[in-house]
């Protein structure tokens, strides 16, 4: 593969990657389950999400070699559990993409409400395979701009709102744009401790493909710069823009009269009389998606590739050829065919697939992310004589993360919908911990 990709392509792909439905769809869905405090539950978990990306990083840095976090998961956890994890990585970001092109034809009826839901996202989901079949700079440069259509969004949102309560503007429902909103109607933890907690699988959903830095290793032009600074920058970002964003909403719009299976960024700029704002805010969220969705593909793509670049399986490894663009092709066709499904499902049961998906991805990432912290566990057990990325506080940090990710997990089995995901996502690892045994115990 080619080293293509700038600090700029990486820091927005991997922005671009998590900035998609888990803030425009989910979050109204978060902030139905715990009212306001939902913008502590995004704080808490941003702070987690920077710890697992320092470890990540300190990973990555110690060998420049590595093609993606997979590769170090080899190195000090063995091929078999090398093995567990690419395979679920990569039905994690299939599921993901499934859940971003959901949400694109549930976007497209506030425009088009005549039209099935499957269909937009189908769409949607073929330019984008195009587009990642050219060249990697291509992807980067798509993702790029994708990226900063949605962070200038926000900020643009961000400033009205303010600009809103400033002037203590009174929407066609009778609602003024306050801080107080925040408080109002049944106080900051208006939903109870119990409603606090059970927003937290959305809230990580919102944070899942905050990893996806760890996939550009191989890629990225300047990777001893590029990936530190990257890690550094994304996740303090996205915590802003969550945490100021919602905050905004919840202060323009009383928190109790958003709707969870709706948008409450296209909601809020509707109800107030600012129809011309909403639909360039639907713009912006289905640019959201398509970006996430963009990252699903390439994602996949890559990590399929290095899935089955086996040297003894010459049938498989035809899967990861690369195309005369450097790309592998076939892997990212093959991937987005898998995607595809999504369409099927968004055909017979448009109601209720983006929850369920949005499960089974929240679940299967709490794997992985755990993987990631035992790996740089294992790492601090080998005694490098250098770490270049040193993750502070280690290793005390990677056992809070540790405790969080198993507190989310407890969370899940708290809801009916959730526990169904979960039961599934434990019956798809069983069923790769069967398969990992044709695997060598040890790495070679």
């Amino acid at each position: 593969m080619k080293r293509s990709l700038k600090s700029r392509h990486i820091q927005l792909m991997a922005l671009g990657g998590t900035i998609g439905t888990g803030l425009f769809l989910g979050s109204g869905q978060a902030i139905h389950s715990a009212g306001p405090a939902i913008l502590l539950a995004y704080i808490i978990t941003g702070i987690v999400c920077f710890w697992i990306m320092r470890a990540l990083g300190e990973l990555l840095m110690a060998d420049l070699n590595y093609r993606s976090f997979v590769d170090a998961i080899r190195v000090y956890l063995g091929p078999r559990v090398s093995f567990i994890t690419g395979w679920a990585y990569w039905a994690c970001w299939i599921a993901l993409a499934m859940a971003e092109i959901t949400a694109i034809g549930m976007y497209f009826q506030l425009w088009l409400p005549h039209v099935p839901q499957w269909i937009p996202g189908l769409l949607t989901l073929i330019v984008l395979l195009c587009i990642n079949l050219i060249t990697v700079s291509a992807f980067g440069e798509l993702q790029f701009w994708f990226a900063l259509i949605k962070i200038l969004a926000i900020a643009l949102l961000v400033l009205v709102g303010v600009g809103m309560m400033l002037v203590s503007f009174k929407s066609t429902s009778g609602y003024v744009a306050s801080p107080e909103n925040l408080f109002n109607n049944g106080g900051f933890f208006a939903a109870g401790t119990k409603g606090f907690i059970l927003s937290f699988q959305m809230v990580v959903f919102a944070f899942v493909g905050i990893e996806m830095v760890g996939m550009t290793a191989a890629e990225a032009e300047n990777p001893r710069h590029v990936i530190p600074r990257a890690i550094n920058a994304i996740p303090f970002q996205i915590l802003l823009f969550y945490v100021a964003a919602l905050a905004v909403i919840m202060c323009i719009y009383p928190w109790d009269r958003l709707a969870p299976s709706k948008s409450p960024f296209v909601m809020v700029f509707n109800d107030i009389g600012l129809r011309g704002a909403a639909s360039l805010i639907n713009f912006v969220v289905v640019t959201a998606a398509a970006s996430a969705c963009n990252s699903s593909l390439y994602t996949t793509g890559r990590m399929l590739a290095e899935l089955t670049s086996t040297p003894h399986r010459p049938g498989i490894r035809l899967v990861s050829k690369l195309s005369r663009n450097s790309v592998p092709a076939l892997a990212v066709i093959i991937s987005a065919g898998v995607i595809a499904i999504a369409a099927v499902l968004n055909l017979i049961m448009p109601g209720g697939v983006f929850k369920v998906i949005s499960s089974i991805a929240t679940t299967s990432f709490l794997f992985i992310w755990a993987t990631i912290i035992v790996t740089h566990l294992k790492y601090l057990q080998s005694k490098p004589q250098e770490r270049p990325f040193k993750v502070p506080g280690a290793p005390y940090t990677d056992y809070l993360v540790l405790a969080f990710l198993a507190f989310v997990l407890v969370v899940l089995c708290l809801d009916k919908q959730t526990l169904g995901a979960l039961i599934f996502t434990l019956i798809w690892f069983a069923i790769l911990a069967v398969a990992s045994l044709s695997q060598p115990r040890k790495q070679k």
